[in-house]
């Protein structure tokens, strides 16, 4: 079915965005081709990752693969700046982000990028100047679109405001964190005004860490993975509650609980696509299969409900 673009821009997506902290953290360059052969080879082109993932090498990866695959004109290709690279690369001044810009695109081997996000605010830059420096990408030809993350409802419409009084290209989408589990950060507030706006969304800890696959259900599943030290913030009892509703769901669709935890997030208002990373073929197979899934209201209720 059409997906909401992000924005008023033209930069419409699939209901899938991949995400790329995984590459040169869990998965290397030899097994990371083809995974990312195997995303695109269900009809999926978006692309998230950040300069500071693995400090570069994830858009290292990333660009090695475009150039072998000669695919970068198929593929949406978004990045980010703001977060520490080192005491001197990090936030959001004007004089740095023509930089931080260049350097990615050396390491992604393209000439520009579909989104450029800032990663998170930064409280010693003010975001006139931000947007300012952002707004000449776009007109260079280097970034196609803008976007946030991690940026609270009053700084959004802050930039908003901005965009409109300086006439300046202005946020086309907002990235924040979003699960079945951790909700505060984008219902209410952020999601009225992204709704309101046509503010595209794509929301990152999708599964939450890994959470929502199912497989962490006690202390001794926390070795399962590198991920693993993060499950104890979310195994308390709501978290108990989600994993029992994601069993009873699974067991009427057939549907495993990373698919299931997908299709609900892209029921929900305003959500453009969720990110999600996948370590294999065979979890990129289930994550095509989770935003195909359909769930019916008295099971999106119910997986609502687990996690209030």
């Amino acid at each position: 079915m059409p997906r909401r673009p992000l924005g008023r821009s033209e930069l419409v997506i699939e209901s899938l965005v991949f995400g790329g902290n995984v590459f040169g953290w869990t998965l290397e360059e030899d097994k990371a081709f083809a995974v990312l052969d195997a995303y695109v080879d269900h009809g999926f082109t978006a692309i998230d990752t950040a300069n500071t993932y693995g400090k570069g090498k994830s858009e290292t990866i990333i660009g090695k693969w475009m150039k072998a695959r000669g695919n970068r004109d198929s593929i949406h290709l978004f990045t980010k700046l703001g977060s520490e690279m080192s005491p001197t690369d990090k936030g959001l001044a004007g004089s740095y982000v023509p930089q931080a810009l260049e350097a990615s695109l050396k390491r992604l081997q393209t000439e520009y990028v579909d989104l450029y996000q800032c990663h998170k605010p930064d409280p010693e830059t003010p975001l006139e100047e931000t947007m300012e420096a952002l707004d000449r990408l776009v007109r260079e030809g280097r970034v196609r679109v803008i976007g946030a993350s991690n940026f609270p409802a009053d700084l959004i419409q802050k930039g908003l405001d901005i965009a409109v009084t300086k006439t300046l290209t202005r946020f086309e989408s907002e990235q924040p964190e979003y699960n079945l589990y951790s909700r505060e950060r984008y219902e209410g507030a952020v999601q009225k005004i992204c709704v309101e706006n046509d503010i595209g969304v794509i929301c990152y800890f999708s599964l939450a860490a890994g959470f929502l696959t199912g497989k962490y259900r006690s202390e001794a599943d926390f070795g399962k993975s590198a991920r693993g030290a993060r499950m104890g913030r979310y195994l308390d009892a709501k978290g108990k509650k989600i994993l029992a509703a994601l069993d009873q769901v699974a067991e009427e669709t057939g549907a495993q609980p990373a698919e299931i935890s997908l299709a609900w997030l892209i029921a929900q208002p305003g959500i453009t696509a969720p990110i999600a990373s996948a370590t294999s073929v065979e979890q990129v197979e289930s994550l095509a299969r989770g935003v195909s899934l359909e769930l019916s209201d008295a099971q999106l209720k119910l997986l609502t409900d687990a996690g209030k």
